[in-house]
């Protein structure tokens, strides 16, 4: 293969916003950001993780697509370019790594999206209700498996079509309808009976349900939900054209996601409030809420089957748009690194999903005995890179720019074809300092936690 053949490119700025959008907008938005908020104090949690966000992920987000956007390579070629001689190099892999171990199990979530979102169409909307029905249907391995190829399939399908005729086409078709889905349960959901004591316990941010692990929550969340230390966000950057500003897209991205987190609260909290009377501890239910709470939720409302239908829809296009970004990342370290072409990277990376992926489906059936210190194979690949290695490449990345590359250089990128950087001073001092503390405070947390130092 040609090692020097032209990079794909985004069209322009649309594409570039579409596409990391559609990277960030995922399970983490619309499964795993109603579930913490409920869990650690609603409002306040909200505003914390608004604020991290228009600090620390802003940051992150800028550090990493105009990391992608010099050096025109994927994780490991941008980390080697500047500081391979310094053992900066392994920062790039961690990267690299990261969505090659995320997105096996993240299909096998997103398979199960599709067996809900197929029950609801054949009418079966009281079996998904029932109590049993979740842990009967993931305990069957078979079932599971079939719906996790077919989600890995069409992901696979959508990666090998490439740059602008895969990612960007299917971005901007499936996003603004993700949009629409998500503004009509919203509104649904608000208007149910009781429902606006959730919107209140949501929105309005009440100070005594603070504690510092809602501090801790709303980081861990940010990185999940802004795709940060994934390696997507430096891959889309090394598409990005030179005359798209890196702040303005990072801005619209920043909306964009945390736009949908908010409508997804709405879309849940409050249903779950009204469902339950007002009990607190429903929402707690964690994970399971949205594969065994809402189902209940959606039993009990008018046109229940008709919003279980739109619901799991939109779940599935979000789940699809971050698994092509977590994919492509990949692919495109396969491309760079061992200079394989796009249909051979693509195999590849399929027949790693199918490997790993299996593990993780099998992990609460037939191999529902074997576990990694305590944890079933799904929940150990969860930490291993949301909680361990997504930190570590946070403080990499942080200490790659401000040690090595300096963040005069990534001023003169962003403020290429005089675009101006409005936020150049958050960006320095969250760059060189509170960052790789939060990413340092998030590792040890969390690991503290798995192992039950601490209570999380």
């Amino acid at each position: 293969m040609n090692k020097n053949k032209k990079r794909s490119t985004f069209s322009g700025k649309l594409g570039f916003v579409l596409s990391a959008a559609g990277a960030s907008v995922g399970l983490g938005n619309i499964w795993r950001f109603p579930y913490l908020a409920a869990k650690y104090g609603g409002g306040i949690f909200l505003l914390v993780y608004i604020i991290l966000a228009l600090t620390f992920g802003y940051t992150m987000i800028m550090a990493e697509s105009s990391l992608g956007r010099m050096t025109r390579k994927s994780p490991v070629g941008a980390f080697e370019h500047f500081g391979k001689s310094k053992g900066f190099a392994v920062g790039g892999w961690i990267n690299a790594i990261i969505p090659i171990l995320i997105v096996p199990y993240y299909s096998v979530i997103g398979g199960w999206v599709i067996k809900y979102l197929v029950g609801y169409i054949g009418g079966q909307s009281k079996n998904l209700a029932s109590d049993d029905y979740f842990s009967s249907f993931i305990s069957n391995g078979l079932s599971t498996e079939i719906c996790f190829l077919i989600f890995t399939l069409a992901t696979l399908g959508i990666i090998y079509a490439g740059v602008r005729n895969g990612i960007e086409r299917v971005s901007k078709f499936m996003m603004p309808i993700l949009v629409v889905l998500s503004v009509i349960i919203a509104v649904y959901s608000v208007t149910r009976p009781g429902a606006i004591e959730g919107v209140k316990y949501f929105l309005v941010p009440n100070f005594k349900n603070f504690s510092w692990m809602t501090v801790v929550s709303a980081m861990g969340q940010m990185f999940y939900s802004l795709s940060i230390a994934m390696g997507i966000l430096i891959t889309f950057g090394s598409y990005m054209k030179k005359d798209t500003s890196i702040e303005e897209s990072t801005q619209n991205v920043e909306i964009f996601d945390t736009a949908i987190a908010i409508m997804a609260g709405l879309m849940i909290i409050p249903a779950v409030f009204a469902f339950s009377g007002g009990n607190a501890d429903t929402l707690n239910a964690g994970p399971a809420l949205m594969f065994i709470t809402i189902p209940k939720v959606f039993a009990n409302m008018g046109f229940g089957t008709a919003v279980g239908i739109l619901f799991f829809l939109l779940v599935l296009f979000a789940a699809i748009t971050s698994s092509i970004a977590l994919t492509e990342s990949a692919v495109s370290t396969f491309e760079d690194e061992l200079h394989w072409t796009r249909k051979k990277s693509t195999v590849v990376m399929g027949a790693i999903m199918v490997l790993l992926g299996t593990l993780s489906c099998l992990g609460y059936g037939p191999l529902a005995g074997v576990k990694i210190i305590g944890m079933q194979f799904l929940d150990f690949f969860d930490f291993l890179t949301n909680s361990v290695m997504m930190p570590i490449a946070a403080i990499a990345t942080c200490l790659l720019i401000s040690r090595v590359v300096g963040v005069d250089k990534i001023e003169e990128e962003v403020v290429q074809e005089g675009h101006p950087f409005k936020r150049r001073q958050i960006f320095r001092f969250m760059i060189k300092y509170l960052c790789p503390i939060f990413a340092a405070i998030i590792l040890i947390s969390s690991v503290a936690n798995a192992f039950g130092l601490i209570s999380m």
